[in-house]
């Protein structure tokens, strides 16, 4: 796992938006996150934001104390947000889902007064919102880090102080170093197990005595039998049915063969036949006042066409006849115009030329081409246009509209009429009905006989299997009955080995544990003859140290510094034994250490205690010296100082240190 990005919106001093990239340097050892601020700063304010991050509800925050969830999320909103802002906390970070790398992103939001005293949660998996996964979070964390180990690999120095100075490692200790050697587990199995005991004892003291097994065969056996004789009976009914239909099948086909449903329909083809004789009259009478109009003058279409050609024409000619005399006229004031004003013989001449061409032009036109007979005017010629073109031709289509609805009218009244025809008479309609009503009671009665008999089946079937139920359950309590005191028998047995196990579980894996603190503490440690050996208690996980000659080296005889790098060493073992590649937050590193064990801790823990390590320290812990050593030494990735306004109560996030 590595953290990514921590984006705090008005959440404690932090007011607005505010971005931190936790990032480490790719390719290069640089695991270090490095944080400066001084005391009420906001140092542990990013601590919590990452444990209510990923627990939300659950988080050991340092500021909740007793307050309730609701209260707490209250509490952590800026005093500078507005009643109408959010709150919110992102935390971005890369781990395995099904065999892949993805990149999880945690959003918790919510309002000064949250609703129903909740935040909400957002789940992106690589960018992609996923609501199954934010219903079951709490599950799926416990996975990648699981809330009793969080503080083996998110702590402070308060809590690096509490156990270097306690002789007992506190329960939030013993409960991690419980979860990790798997003491858990087993101690929960015991538990079940004698939950399970005291289920069965209950439960056998509280048995009633059931009915006898002879008793209940017997009165299976009966049911079975009459359950039987139902069945024969009704497979009877079933024949007596399946006649009954086939008759009224029989008599409704004849019925019908026979005309009895035309017959019964005969008022309706009368009303049919009454409508269908109206309309064909209707259209008879419509091609009647048709034919009273211009229609017939289809018949003499083409005279028509020759008419209206032979009054164009006799128009034509007439329009050219007096062309001609208006223009005769015209030439002879222009010609007497021309001479008046002088014009030489020449000009004159090409103009009589000119006008005698325009005038032996009329008159080709004006000759007659054809003898003039019809003598019809403009308004003539219209009127026969139009009756051509207009008329005569919407004339056409609504008779043959109306012919053909005539038609299908006829066509339908002859389909009735014939229909009609064939119809029986009323005594053999009559007839046929009652021998159809005769069937159908008859059926009816098969039918109700058959249902009476089906449902007493159904119930004698009903009552077999409860009685079977009941021989079950007989059967199934002497069976349970003596698991019961099997199992009550056994477990003594059982947790007799558990408790075995549970003791060999515990030396195998303190013993590792073991071995893991004290690599760790001499590591750390600049006196290599003080200590030989870590040893850690089988009850209380309390840790005793042992020289050389195997002499237990009193807690005393430590200084402050001393003890509280055998509390680091104790949380960098377990971190280790974990198998986790998690990351490590710690507030306040570096506590009251002197000067040889802060270069100790500068120098060999935190380059070293994981891929990815995030100090928040105040100038004092980490200063300048211990600042340039880890610079020099290639191991910080990013620098961030917390700088609070006393004024505002805020606190803004800016790249560098302290120096």
């Amino acid at each position: 796992m590595i953290f990514l990005e921590l984006v705090l919106q008005n959440f404690g001093p932090y007011l607005g938006r505010q971005v931190i990239n936790l990032r480490p340097q790719e390719n290069e050892d640089c695991p270090i996150i490095l944080f400066g601020g001084m005391n009420g700063g906001g140092k542990t304010t990013l601590m919590d934001a990452i444990r209510l991050a990923l627990y939300g509800h659950r988080a050991q925050c340092s500021t909740r104390g007793n307050l309730s969830y609701p209260d707490f999320l209250a509490q952590s909103v800026n005093r500078h947000t507005s009643i109408d802002e959010q709150t919110s906390i992102e935390l971005a970070f890369e781990n395995i889902l099904d065999n892949v790398q993805v990149e999880f992103r945690i959003k918790r939001s919510w309002a000064k007064n949250p609703r129903n005293g909740k935040d909400t949660l957002g789940i992106l998996v690589d960018d992609w919102p996923d609501t199954a996964l934010a219903q079951i979070w709490d599950e799926r964390i416990e996975d990648l880090l699981p809330l009793g180990i969080s503080n083996l690999f998110l702590f402070d120095g308060e809590q690096v102080k509490e156990l270097a100075e306690q002789d007992v490692p506190t329960p939030i200790v013993v409960e991690a170093i419980r979860s990790l050697l798997g003491l858990e587990l087993a101690e929960r199995l015991a538990s079940d197990i004698d939950i399970l005991v005291n289920r069965r004892r209950k439960f056998l003291a509280d048995s009633q005595t059931v009915s006898t097994l002879e008793d209940i065969e017997k009165k299976l056996n009966q049911q079975q039998q009459e359950y039987q004789t139902a069945k024969v009976h009704l497979a009877t009914i079933q024949d007596k049915l399946t006649y009954a239909q086939e008759q009224q099948q029989k008599a409704s086909d004849k019925f019908v063969l026979e005309g009895g449903k035309i017959a019964a329909e005969r008022s309706q083809l009368e009303i049919q036949l009454h409508y269908f004789s109206e309309a064909v009259t209707q259209q008879r009478d419509t091609l009647v006042e048709l034919a009273s109009g211009i229609l017939p003058l289809n018949l003499i279409s083409p005279l028509l066409t020759q008419a209206h050609s032979q009054a164009q024409q006799e128009c034509q000619q007439q329009q050219a006849e007096i062309a001609k005399d208006i223009l005769l006229e015209r030439n002879k004031k222009f010609l007497k115009y021309v001479f008046e004003i002088g014009l030489n013989i020449e000009q004159i001449e090409k103009v009589e030329l000119f006008f005698q061409q325009e005038i032996n032009a009329l008159k080709k036109d004006a000759q007659p081409k054809i003898e003039p007979w019809l003598i019809a005017n403009k308004e003539t010629i219209n009127h026969i246009h139009k009756i051509l073109t207009r008329d005569l031709p919407y004339s056409q289509s609504l008779a043959q509209e109306r012919i053909n609805s005539l038609r299908n009218q006829e066509e339908n009244l002859t389909a009735i009429e014939r229909q009609l025809a064939v119809a029986p008479a009323p005594e053999v309609y009559a007839q046929l009905g009652d021998a159809v009503k005769l069937a159908q009671r008859e059926l009816a009665h098969a039918q109700a006989t058959y249902e009476t008999a089906r449902r007493r089946c159904d119930e004698l079937a009903t009552v077999i299997e409860k009685t079977k139920k009941e021989l079950a359950q007989y059967s199934e309590e002497n069976i349970d009955r003596k698991n019961d005191e099997h199992i009550i028998t056994a477990s003594t047995k059982v947790q007799a080995t558990l408790k075995l196990f549970r003791e060999k579980l515990t030396l195998r894996k303190l013993n590792q544990l073991e071995s893991v603190i004290t690599e760790c503490f001499l590591y750390l440690l600049h006196k290599s003859d003080l200590v030989h050996r870590v040893a850690i208690d089988t009850d209380t996980f309390s840790l005793s140290l042992y020289d050389f000659q195997g002499q237990l080296v009193p807690k005393h005889r430590l200084s402050a510094g001393e003890k509280q790098l055998l509390a680091i060493a104790l949380l960098w073992g377990l971190a280790r034994v974990s198998g986790r590649n998690l990351p490590i937050a710690i507030d306040t590193p570096l506590g009251r250490l002197d000067s040889s064990h802060r270069n100790n801790l500068v120098e060999r823990y935190f380059p070293s205690a994981s891929h990815q390590v995030m100090l928040f320290s105040t100038d004092t812990e980490i200063g300048k010296n211990e600042a340039e050593q880890l610079r020099a030494n290639g191991a910080i990735a990013r620098e961030y100082l917390l700088k609070y306004d006393s004024a505002k109560r805020c606190t803004t996030i800016e790249p560098g240190y302290f120096c």
